[in-house]
């Protein structure tokens, strides 16, 4: 089971999203504020007609959010292009979703999305605007964070249709502080090798991981018990693998950084030369300029990354992707992201 969007009623979470910016605001007042008839909000949260997305984040602009604080929230460390352009602007959103989507192609987000290759590809290029359970639909397909996303606005508790949802993210998230290998188990349920076996091997997952085994049992007890597997047919099952964002807790994601960078040097001690890893640094200075310059850099290598990886099959190995780049000078601690 490959990591892919979640199966949402984007249009029942665009009614949804558009009633929570409204708060506890009349459609007349919030109308007011829109510059439009009472009439337009009550057609847009009754699921009858939706705003494109630009108007939909002018109408969380209009209920007092900044937009703008928001989308960085979202990306935690936000592109160079938005600090100058405004959130609310249909060029704006057409960047937002070409950023989003990385190097994968408009073929493959054709087959997430659902809609069709001409219409993907004029949304990306800002040709034409998409209305908002289609902006939805291709951030959860370009991101897998739609979740993320909207929690940057609103509180998805309050949305009956992903609230649910929501609720099984975050379990996901304290897993992962928790236990930080298991994730790295949920993944090995990938494994064709798995797949294949009639029934659930106790240890079998470890040997592939070089885990121990008693790390095995406690990863795959807190995922059962975090509703993210369930046993079926005799092996466990992955209910649903999607991008858990764990730099929600600053704390605690500053130690899992850490705990994956000592994971990753240990496994570079036993690496050989027969191809089975990779491993190389640099040290060298460059001006402050040249610096953000590849920051850029790398959150677009993780962002082609992550493209290459949710169309990659058959699942044959599991891979620990680590890197760093620190400013030395500064005292800083790890850019990566994780």
């Amino acid at each position: 089971m490959r990591a892919a969007p979640q199966d949402f009623d984007y249009g029942a979470i665009a009614s949804e999203l558009l009633r929570a910016l409204r708060g506890g605001r009349s459609q007349e007042a919030f109308a007011r504020r829109m510059g439009c008839r009472a009439n337009a909000i009550y057609t847009w949260e009754s699921g009858r007609n939706f705003p494109t997305a630009a108007r939909s984040l002018l109408a969380a602009r209009r209920a007092g959010i900044d937009v703008a604080a928001a989308l960085e929230r979202f990306y935690r460390r936000a592109p160079a292009w938005l600090a100058e352009a405004d959130p609310c602007e249909p060029e704006t959103v057409a960047r937002l979703l070409d950023d989003l989507r990385g190097s994968r192609s408009i073929v493959s987000l054709t087959e997430s999305t659902g809609r069709s290759r001409f219409a993907v590809a004029r949304w990306l290029k800002g040709q034409s605007e998409p209305r908002l359970p289609d902006f939805l639909r291709l951030v959860e397909a370009s991101s897998l964070r739609l979740l993320d996303f909207i929690e940057c606005f609103v509180d998805p508790q309050r949305m009956p249709s992903i609230a649910r949802h929501h609720a099984d993210l975050s379990a996901a998230r304290r897993a992962a502080y928790e236990l930080p290998w298991s994730h790295a188990f949920l993944r090995a349920l990938e494994l064709e090798g798995y797949r294949e076996l009639p029934v659930h091997e106790p240890g079998w997952l470890s040997r592939q991981l070089g885990l121990p085994r008693e790390e095995e049992a406690r990863s795959l007890e807190l995922l059962e018990r975090s509703g993210q597997i369930v046993l079926c047919e005799g092996r466990y099952c992955p209910t649903q693998i999607t991008a858990v964002d764990t730099r929600r807790d600053a704390a605690a994601a500053r130690r899992l950084r850490q705990f994956f960078s000592l994971a990753a040097a240990e496994r570079v001690q036993g690496m050989t030369q027969d191809g089975t890893g990779a491993a190389a640094y640099n040290l060298f200075g460059v001006s402050h300029a040249d610096l953000a310059r590849l920051r850029e850099l790398q959150r677009a290598y993780f962002r082609e990354m992550r493209a290459i990886i949710a169309d990659s099959e058959p699942v044959e190995a599991i891979v620990l992707a680590n890197m760093q780049l620190v400013e030395l000078t500064a005292q800083q601690g790890s850019d990566a992201e994780p």
